[in-house]
């Protein structure tokens, strides 16, 4: 409650109306409720240089770590239809009040999405488990780095909108969508660091 730039519309102390309102067996402190935050599709466009693209990630805990990983590396967030709601409670929880600090928009179509940002100068590169290329050819200027769900990956008509593709080099097979993402942000922020 303390992130929100803005205050709550409603808030609930007494512990009968959280316990009933929280999604949680036994829940703690209050319970605010605040207007939604998601952004136009053109506004998040307007508003940042860096995106992380998730598509088709239905985990809530990692669509939330994806909206932390993003307010600690200045991106913004696209979530395509499929993703997991970016107001679903567990959602919420995980970003840990970043929700009011990392602009998100929601429910678009990945591939005219991403071909709207490369009209707008954007360079998308595809998250893949293999074969990509390093982090560490991630674009220094206006980049989307697009992860997709960890069973299925990112689809051809996906792929085959971006101008690339990196992978994370790890030992395990895979790495979970959250941790990719938040590895892939951090390289594209470090290469708009003094």
């Amino acid at each position: 409650m303390e992130e929100s730039p803005e205050p709550p519309v409603a808030l609930f102390t007494e512990p009968e109306a959280v316990r009933k309102l929280s999604t949680l067996t036994t829940p703690t402190g209050p319970v605010a409720v605040f207007s939604y935050l998601d952004v136009s599709a053109e506004e998040l466009l307007e508003r940042s240089e860096r995106l992380v693209l998730l598509h088709g990630v239905q985990d809530p805990g990692n669509v939330g770590t994806v909206i932390r990983a993003a307010h600690a590396f200045g991106a913004g967030v696209v979530l395509s239809r499929g993703c997991a709601d970016l107001y679903n409670p567990k959602t919420v929880r995980s970003t840990m009040g970043s929700i009011f600090h990392a602009p998100v928009t929601r429910e678009v179509d990945t591939p005219a999405f991403l071909g709207e940002c490369r009209e707008r100068g954007f360079r998308p590169f595809g998250a893949v488990p293999v074969g990509g290329g390093p982090p560490g050819s991630l674009a220094a200027g206006k980049t989307v780095v697009v992860v997709g769900a960890e069973g299925s990956g990112l689809p051809e008509e996906v792929l085959r909108v971006c101008e690339g593709t990196v992978t994370v080099p790890a030992r395990a097979a895979s790495l979970n969508a959250a941790v990719a993402a938040s590895i892939l942000l951090y390289e594209a922020y470090t290469r708009v660091l003094p």
